[in-house]
């Protein structure tokens, strides 16, 4: 059992092969781009909005349709409803977010000159925390803005939960939300850290296989 531990902490120290630092290197491209593309869509649609309204949100900023006026009409009806005004400064998590994506592009290079196995480990962990933490506070952000009407607003709404995936159908608007280019950029970012640590794993309990199982 002793040396099966060992066998696993020297395994840890192992570096990275070339394949593995080269696909590392290439994940950092698409983690990069998501800047430029939104990662959530927010749009409604009712008979006076035949075009719809949209509003866009990306890992630093939030955009309106039709020039950025959608968002003023968004929160002119939210008003009616007693919702909080939806604008940049409300959602707080943009301001950590891009120092987010850049702290881990910056690990990846780090990983793909320098990195082991427990550097690939740490890098996965990091990624799944950081998409995981800013999925659960978008919903939480739609929740909250939801569930915290103004009670003397015109006109009397129950409190609800906002769609996170799909439609829903909201008075007589119906909003669609679903995830944008932004957000897959960051998946393939954060699954190929990940595919890359798992294959590592694996290989890594197949070769410790004949110490736990000796002949």
């Amino acid at each position: 059992m002793r040396k099966t531990a060992d066998s696993f902490w020297e395994f840890l120290d192992i570096p990275l092969r070339g394949g593995a630092r080269i696909l590392l290197v290439v994940l950092i491209v698409p983690l990069l781009l998501s800047f430029a593309f939104p990662l959530w869509r927010i749009s409604m649609k009712a008979p006076q909005y035949p075009k719809g309204l949209t509003m866009d949100v990306y890992s630093y900023q939030l955009v309106g349709g039709n020039d950025g006026h959608d968002v003023e009409e968004i929160n002119m009806l939210n008003h009616y409803i007693g919702m909080h005004a939806i604008t940049r400064e409300e959602l707080r998590d943009l301001d950590w977010m891009p120092f987010g994506l850049i702290a881990m592009a910056l690990l990846a290079l780090r990983a793909a000159l320098i990195g082991n196995v427990r550097t690939m480990i740490d890098l996965s962990m990091i990624a799944a925390y950081i998409s995981l933490v800013a999925f659960g506070r978008f919903v939480y952000m739609l929740w909250d803005f939801g569930h915290h009407l103004a009670p003397k607003a015109p006109v009397k709404v129950e409190p609800f939960m906002p769609v996170v995936f799909g439609s829903k159908q909201i008075a007589n608007f119906m909003t669609h939300s679903m995830p944008q280019m932004g957000s897959f950029l960051m998946g393939v970012f954060t699954m190929g850290i990940w595919g890359i640590t798992l294959f590592y794993l694996w290989r890594g309990r197949r070769d410790s296989w004949p110490l736990t199982h000796p002949a």
